[in-house]
């Protein structure tokens, strides 16, 4: 039987008159209705944990808007957390880990088999979701790829070049490889627990993939994805995969056959007309119109819009941003983008 839920279509490779339409971070700060239930949880941290809190604020772009696909609500971060990593948020500034740079610091590290305990309400957020949602509704479940997640891991932050990984790498390749291996088995079991729990599609953020350069990229963007996919494929051989290197360039060129993705999410520094030319001949992409315009608004926002839905037109396409949505976003600009998708 066919599913009728549109991304579900795309993601199998149709190519619909109306591409389905998400947002990434879709559930964050720029609604009013997310800040308040925040405020009520206490903290970032906080909220994740609570799964019905999880849920609601899940939910809530979903009423607001009826997009055709709801994200979970949770941080890439958590796994290191399950793994046994210290993990705070600073105000205004972001995450903060204890970090892993040595052999002893990996050594301490939880089994893998330990982080359901840990990641339990994660679990719990995804059944609530997976009954509180409408049917034509689809929900998306992910994680963060494991260089995307090893650069926090090591540099104990964000980094604007993630140096901190770069050199680690260099200096201690075998510290540096176990530490990707251990993401990526972890990776693996914490999706496919997701999956299990109620996600119908499973998302990997990689994105600081486009920090790699040459072999690296393949090495540590693209074949740990690849490996995650292989692994979730093996168990739930038909829950489509959606993958994001981001930063990749010209290197969207070939994922879904490197990747074993089902789909390819770009971002907005490479074009609709490029990815349409390069990328969707291969499959189901996912993008891209630059997040700034959901700040700006405008005949901007429309024209840019109306182009990347024409430009994608002819294949599998599921219409989203280019990156996350951010915090200064006008609630307005969500509708008005949703509208061009739909109405033209």
């Amino acid at each position: 039987m066919t599913s009728q839920k549109t991304i579900l279509r795309a993601l199998a490779g149709e190519t619909l008159p109306t591409p389905p339409v998400w947002m990434m971070r879709q559930a964050g700060r720029y609604l009013p209705e997310y800040r308040a239930t925040r405020a009520k949880a206490g903290d970032f941290l906080s909220l994740c944990y609570n799964s019905e809190l999880a849920a609601e604020v899940t939910l809530q772009p979903i009423r607001r808007y009826g997009f055709d696909a709801s994200i979970l609500f949770a941080d890439i971060l958590l796994v290191p957390q399950a793994l046994g990593a210290d993990l705070w948020f600073v105000t205004g500034e972001g995450p903060r880990l204890s970090t892993i740079t040595s052999q002893a610091e990996l050594d301490a590290l939880k089994p893998i088999d330990d982080i359901h305990d840990h990641l339990s309400p994660i679990y719990e957020t995804v059944g609530i979701l997976a009954k509180a949602l409408p049917k034509q509704t689809t929900l998306i479940g992910f994680a963060g790829a494991p260089w995307t997640v090893a650069t926090y891991m090591i540099a104990g932050q964000g980094t604007p070049d993630q140096g901190p990984a770069h050199a680690l790498k260099a200096e201690n390749k075998a510290v540096f490889d176990s530490l990707i291996d251990r993401i990526t088995e972890a990776t693996i079991v914490y999706l496919n627990a997701q999956i299990e729990a109620g996600a119908e599609v499973v998302k990997l953020f990689d994105s600081w993939a486009g920090s790699l350069q040459g072999t690296d990229f393949d090495d540590y963007s693209i074949a740990p994805m690849r490996k995650i996919v292989q692994g979730i494929k093996a168990v739930h051989p038909h829950t489509p995969i959606i993958a994001f290197p981001r930063g990749a360039g010209e290197r969207y060129k070939g994922a879904h056959a490197a990747i074993g993705a089902d789909c390819i999410a770009v971002d907005d520094a490479v074009s609709a007309e490029w990815v349409a030319e390069n990328v969707q001949p291969d499959g189901c992409v996912q993008g891209n119109l630059a997040s700034k315009h959901m700040v700006t608004g405008g005949d901007a926002l429309v024209s840019e819009t109306r182009r990347i839905v024409e430009a994608l037109s002819n294949g599998p396409h599921i219409f989203n941003l280019g990156h996350g949505i951010t915090p200064d976003a006008d609630p307005a600009n969500v509708q008005l983008m949703i509208d061009t998708v739909r109405g033209g």
